[in-house]
């Protein structure tokens, strides 16, 4: 009988770090959580989650 069939699998791909990820980017300065925007942006940064809560509380706010 053969053992090819328990052949070790290869090990997986490293995941990427976010850091390779592109540009660096800034910081939500609620949850500090990355955003969308270059830390080079100039003004509040929120991250997407952050400005879709603040979105609902202005539009509920008359």
């Amino acid at each position: 009988m053969s053992d090819d069939y328990c052949a070790t699998p290869a090990a997986p791909a490293p995941v990427p770090d976010q850091a390779d990820a592109g540009p660096p980017f800034a910081e939500c300065v609620l949850c500090r959580k990355p955003t969308e925007y270059p830390e080079s942006y100039k003004g509040i940064t929120l991250c997407p989650v952050c400005e879709w809560q603040e979105a609902q509380r202005t539009a509920c706010s008359g």
